[in-house]
């Protein structure tokens, strides 16, 4: 499975390209696109989504994943960051890929082992789970630690549905029970 994180900001959206196969990650590529902030706003967003689009297309990924925003102080910064986080939701949508979201502190438990770790932390973790990668930068590697939550999360998911379905295979393999009776009641 090809799983694209993206960090998303109306300045620098972080992305990051791994494939997962069982307990295995490999790093495919990592990168940051930008909005020029001389411009509009609507003309920022069409940027954001104009890059993101060729990325996808260029990294040919199989699902997205999105870490979710948290409000700032600003709610000026934070109306904008949404709005990007809207072009990060919406580009892989748009080519059918499903897109799922994860809190930062669910991101940071997966890949750290704590959801109050620092950026340093996850960064530094995420050079230890993907050697060989050079990482273009922070906002890149939040982008890695998304997709590598996500390949956890989602090989966590598929072992739950086998598990469910082999035991839903052996209830309806079994005889049918026949009911207790307790004290003349069924």
């Amino acid at each position: 499975m090809r799983v694209i994180g993206l960090d998303p900001g109306l300045r620098r959206t972080g992305w990051g390209v791994i494939e997962a196969g069982g307990n295995r990650l490999r790093h495919l590529a990592n990168g940051v696109v930008t909005s020029d902030p001389t411009r509009p706003l609507a003309e920022r967003l069409v940027q954001l989504h104009e890059a993101l689009a060729a990325v996808l297309a260029a990294q040919g990924p199989d699902e997205a994943a999105v870490e979710t925003s948290l409000a700032n102080k600003n709610p000026t910064s934070t109306i904008k960051l949404g709005m990007a986080r809207g072009i990060a939701l919406l580009t892989p949508a748009l080519i059918g890929l499903p897109v799922t979201e994860y809190l930062p502190m669910i991101v940071k438990k997966a890949v750290v082992g704590t959801g109050h770790a620092k950026k340093e932390q996850v960064a530094m973790m995420v050079g230890r789970l993907l050697p060989a990668c050079t990482i273009n930068g922070a906002d890149a590697a939040d982008a890695l630690a998304v997709a590598i939550c996500h390949a956890h999360t989602a090989a966590s998911g598929r072992r739950w549905a086998e598990a469910a379905g082999r035991a839903g295979a052996q209830e309806a393999a079994a005889p049918p029970r026949r009911p207790v009776r307790i004290g003349g009641r069924t």
